[in-house]
């Protein structure tokens, strides 16, 4: 799988992956648009970070009218008349809304996602970055703000292990599930040259990049 077939990649995992980082080094390697996620225009998500329970309903909708946009501009627009790089993948939203949101919140959600998210591109590579859990738990510690800090306890595992079971069934796009743990894919280029030889060499629907100590 050459890098000139690739017109629409996707870099995801969870919080404490690097996902965000990867994919912006990935798109400044490769020359391509940086299409990434927003949070920080989300106002619900202060509130949220305080109290999951009283703010996922809103958070959640925020974000998925934000990524309905998004699909329009993709489909519509000219952003995938270039390729792109991208931090997230559109049906994560629907993977937090299960680990957010009570049975009504959503089936709520899931009706207006219909409406508003009725279809989206479908990318060319999905790149899944995953880590052990107290590595990810680790990481997410060193790296949060200070309205990060105030999840309640679990949450974290909660979503961890949501993206665990979500790609372990996701088979709409190829997929590269690589393990994060001894690996320096943001600031180590030899890593990182591992990581392009792997999506050069990449066959079929799924495969694995994990380097061992």
């Amino acid at each position: 799988m050459s890098q000139s077939h690739l017109r629409y990649v996707v870099v995801e995992g969870p919080i404490g992956s690097g996902k965000s980082a990867l994919a912006r080094r990935l798109a400044n390697y490769w020359g391509v648009q940086l299409l990434a996620e927003d949070p920080a225009s989300n106002p619900f998500l202060p509130r949220f970070y305080r109290n999951v329970a009283s703010h996922g309903l809103a958070t959640q909708l925020t974000f998925l009218m934000q990524r309905a946009d998004m699909a329009r501009g993709m489909l519509l627009g000219d952003s995938l008349a270039s390729p792109v790089v991208s931090d997230f993948l559109f049906e994560k939203d629907a993977l937090f809304a299960r680990v957010n949101l009570d049975e009504q919140e959503l089936a709520l959600y899931q009706r207006l996602a219909q409406q508003l998210l009725p279809q989206y591109p479908v990318p060319d590579l999905v790149i899944y970055l995953q880590a052990s859990e107290q590595v990810l738990l680790d990481r997410s510690a060193a790296r949060a703000s200070e309205l990060e800090q105030n999840f309640p306890e679990g949450y974290l595992k909660r979503v961890h292990a949501a993206y665990s079971e979500f790609f372990h069934q996701y088979e709409a796009a190829p997929l590269l599930i690589v393990n994060t743990d001894h690996l320096e894919l943001v600031d180590g280029n030899e890593d990182f040259e591992l990581l392009l030889r792997c999506i050069s060499e990449m066959r079929g629907q799924r495969s694995y990049f994990n380097k061992s100590v």
